[in-house]
């Protein structure tokens, strides 16, 4: 019985957390234009840049929608920690009396969510100027674990960052060496969806993204406590 509280309450909390993030930024919207705009103008920016044939554009927009997913995000990382920390909510939140790891995943799944946002409108938004139809089950699957995966990481390392005066420049310079695993399984995973390969060539990189993401959010999960305490 006290354990099933002390997880009820565990799950409460990561529930609180998500959904003041949540809550603040249909308040203010500040994050989530800051992130559509943005990924707006850079697949804009690739339409009128990339005139070419209809194989051709097919071969380069995993790359491209993963640029924009990953340029956009590491905006919205970097924002959502320098609100709390601006406004001093990071250290009311360090001294809630609940698992600081409930915190990191409170803010993980609000990073999702944002990221989420983001890809529902860049999706059907690159469909449309390119002509190409990105709505396909194995693609949606790969978007979901590469999300997954770097919203997992992107939010230890926003937490680390965040505490420096060089914030801006220092997640990126932490994050994307970290994340290159998943994006190169993730760009590989959605070229093949997209140039419709056999799925024995997919699935490696799908197994790829799957492992990473297990690691990833079990080193977050173990070290988040640490990385705020400093």
């Amino acid at each position: 019985m006290k354990k099933e509280k002390k997880k009820s309450n565990y799950l409460r909390a990561i529930g609180a957390v998500a959904w003041k993030d949540l809550a603040a930024e249909l308040r203010s919207r500040e994050l989530l234009s800051g992130m559509l705009v943005f990924s707006l103008l850079v697949i804009l920016i690739f339409n009128f840049a990339l005139e070419l044939d209809a194989k051709t554009r097919t071969s380069v927009t995993a790359g491209v929608i993963w640029v924009t997913f990953v340029f956009a995000g590491t905006l919205g990382l970097n924002r959502s920690m320098a609100i709390e920390k601006d406004r001093g909510c990071l250290d009311g939140l360090l001294l809630a009396p609940v698992d600081r790891s409930a915190i990191y995943f409170g803010k993980a799944i609000s990073n999702l969510a944002f990221m989420f946002i983001v890809e529902i409108i860049i999706l059907p938004t690159y469909s449309f100027l390119y002509n190409i139809n990105l709505f396909q089950p194995g693609l949606l699957l790969v978007i979901l674990l590469g999300s997954i995966g770097y919203t997992a990481v992107g939010t230890l390392l926003s937490a680390m960052s965040v505490q420096t005066r060089t914030r801006d420049v220092m997640l990126p310079i932490l994050l994307f060496p970290v994340i290159v695993p998943v994006l190169i399984a993730a760009v590989k995973a959605s070229g093949g969806y997209l140039q419709n390969l056999p799925l024995d060539q997919i699935l490696p990189w799908i197994n790829l993204l799957i492992v990473y993401d297990v690691i990833f959010i079990a080193i977050s999960f173990m070290v988040f406590d640490y990385v705020v305490e400093e």
